[in-house]
C-alpha cells in the first residue's frame, strides 16, 4: 500500500523502506516518463545507503515506459539541474532526501531546462496515476540507459562566475556533512589559492559525524569550533545533496540566508547596475536596501523554488535568494546552486578587501532578525484560524497575503506562513533594534501559540 503523504509540494520523500520503496520508485520512473513523454532524461543519486537500489528501480521504470535514460551516477542535485539544461534533455531526477536524516530518501524531479515539477504541476499528476493504478501501458520497445559524465564541465561552469586570478588566499573551513559536497568541493577548492580545512568529506550516507542539515545549530558545532580554532576567515557548509550552502564568519557566528542574499545581490550589481533581484517574502529589509543602494530592482516573491524560478524567468532576474540557503542564478539556467555562492562570497571578500564579518557589519547594525521560528499546530484549520487572528490584530499596518500573512510597520515587520510539507506555522520577524525585535517576536508568538 503506497502512503500518499510521500508526495510533497516539491519532491517525493519519506522513510525507507516503510514509505519509500523500490516498487514505488519503479512506478515513479514510469509515471515520470508517462507525464513528460518518451524523451531523454538525466538520473543522478545522492550517497544514502538506499539510493543505489532506488535509483536502479526508477531507471528501470523510466526505461520500461520508453524513456532514454542517461545515468550520471553519484552527484548532487545541482549537477542534475546542470546536466538537464546543459545537455538539453527533456527532464531529470535526483534520488535524494536532501537534508533529512539517513533513514529518509526521496526524489526531486524537473522538466526541460531544469524547471521543477511540483505538487501544483507534475507531482500531482504522477501521484494520481500511481495511486489509481492508471499509468498508461508501456510501449512494446523499452528505452535505453547510458552512463554519462558531467563533472568536468560542471566545475568549469561554476568557476566561470568568478575571476580565479583575483581570489585571495583565505583561510577557509569546509564541512561537506558526509554528503555529495565531498565529491564536488575538492574539485573546486583544489583550483583556488585558499588554505582549506576539510570536515566530513568522506561521502557516507550513514552520516557518522552529524546530519547534513546546517540550519540546525548542533550540526554546525564542528565547523564553528574549527573556524575559531583555525582563526579562519570563513566557514562554508552544505546540506546532503549540496544544493544549499551556509556560511559562518571568522568569529564562528552563523550568517542568515537573507544577509547572504544581500551580499550576493551586491556582487551582481557591482558588475551590472540596474539588474533585477528576486527575494522571498520572509527576508530582511537588508536585501531591498542593498539592491536600492546599487540602483537595482528588488522584487518580493512567495517562498518555494518553483515560484522563484518562474518569477526569475518572467522578470529576467540575474539572481534570486531564499532565507533557507537556496540561491538562484540566471546564468545557471535560473536554477539554484550550492557552490556558485561559496565562490562569489570569496570573490566579494577579495574585491572589497574585507572579511565576511566586515562585509556584514552595515547589515547587522540595522537589521535584527528572529530567524525562522516554527510552531506545531494540530491541523491546517487551526493554522488558518491563527493567520486570520494575526490579520485582524495587525490590521493597522501594511498587511498583505503574498504567502501566508505579512504586516509592515515603520520599525518592524513579520511574515507568518504555513509549511508546505508539515503541520507548522513559520514566523520570520525583523526589528530596527534588538529590543523591538524581541518584544514583537514574543507578541506574535503569543498569538500563534495562545
Amino acid at each position: 500500500m503506497i502512503n500518499a503523504s510521500v508526495f510533497k509540494a516539491y519532491d517525493v520523500r519519506g522513510l525507507y523502506p516503510s514509505e519509500i520503496t523500490e516498487d514505488l520508485f519503479h512506478q515513479l520512473g514510469r509515471a515520470f516518463v508517462a507525464y513528460l513523454g518518451p524523451g531523454k532524461y538525466a538520473v543522478t543519486r545522492d550517497m544514502r545507503t538506499s539510493s543505489p537500489s532506488l535509483t536502479a528501480a526508477f531507471i528501470d521504470g523510466a526505461r520500461k515506459q520508453g524513456g532514454t535514460v542517461y545515468d550520471y551516477g553519484l552527484l548532487g542535485t545541482d549537477q542534475m539541474y546542470y546536466a538537464v539544461a546543459a545537455d538539453k534533455l527533456d527532464g531529470g531526477a535526483q534520488v535524494t532526501a536532501s537534508h533529512n536524516p539517513g533513514e529518509y530518501n526521496g526524489c526531486k524531479m524537473v522538466r526541460a531546462e531544469a524547471f521543477p515539477l511540483s505538487g501544483e504541476a507534475g507531482i500531482k499528476e504522477m501521484k494520481e496515476m500511481i495511486l489509481a493504478g492508471s499509468i498508461p501501458a508501456a510501449p512494446a520497445t523499452p528505452g535505453t540507459v547510458e552512463r554519462r559524465e558531467i563533472m568536468d564541465r560542471y566545475i568549469e561552469h561554476v568557476l566561470s562566475f568568478v575571476d580565479e586570478a583575483s581570489l585571495k588566499p583565505f583561510n577557509v573551513v569546509l564541512d561537506a556533512g558526509n554528503g555529495v559536497a565531498g565529491i564536488v568541493a575538492p574539485r573546486l577548492f583544489d583550483r583556488l589559492p585558499c588554505k582549506t580545512t576539510r570536515l566530513c568529506f568522506e561521502v557516507d550516507g550513514t552520516f557518522p559525524n552529524h546530519e547534513a542539515n546546517p540550519l540546525i545549530e548542533e550540526n554546525r558545532r564542528d565547523i564553528t569550533a574549527k573556524v575559531i580554532a583555525e582563526k579562519a576567515d570563513i566557514g562554508i557548509a552544505w546540506d546532503g545533496d549540496a544544493d544549499r550552502v551556509f556560511f559562518i564568519d571568522g568569529t564562528g557566528e552563523f550568517i542568515a540566508g537573507d544577509f547572504i542574499t544581500a551580499l550576493l545581490a551586491e556582487a551582481f550589481l557591482m558588475k551590472s547596475a540596474g539588474e533585477t533581484i528576486i527575494y522571498d517574502v520572509r527576508a530582511s529589509y537588508a536585501v531591498k536596501e542593498m539592491v536600492a543602494k546599487y540602483g537595482g530592482k528588488a522584487l518580493m516573491n512567495r517562498v518555494g523554488h518553483a515560484f522563484i524560478k518562474r518569477r526569475m524567468r518572467e522578470e529576467n532576474a540575474v539572481f534570486g535568494g531564499e532565507v533557507t540557503g537556496h540561491y538562484y542564478f540566471r546564468d545557471n539556467f535560473y536554477a539554484d546552486n550550492g557552490f556558485i555562492p561559496a565562490l562569489m562570497i570569496l570573490d566579494l571578500m577579495s574585491k572589497k578587501g574585507l572579511s565576511l564579518r566586515d562585509l556584514l557589519k552595515p547589515l547587522r547594525e540595522r537589521s535584527f532578525i528572529s530567524g525562522e521560528i516554527n510552531t506545531k499546530v494540530a491541523n491546517m484549520d487551526i493554522a488558518a484560524t491563527k493567520i486570520a487572528e494575526l490579520k485582524k490584530r495587525y490590521a493597522d499596518g501594511n498587511v498583505y497575503e503574498l504567502d501566508g500573512v505579512s504586516a509592515e510597520f515603520k520599525d518592524w515587520h513579520f511574515n507568518v506562513r504555513q509549511s508546505n510539507t508539515e503541520p507548522l506555522l513559520r514566523l520570520n520577524l525583523e526589528g530596527l533594534t534588538p529590543e523591538i525585535m524581541e518584544k514583537r517576536r514574543d507578541e506574535v508568538l503569543g498569538i500563534i501559540r495562545g
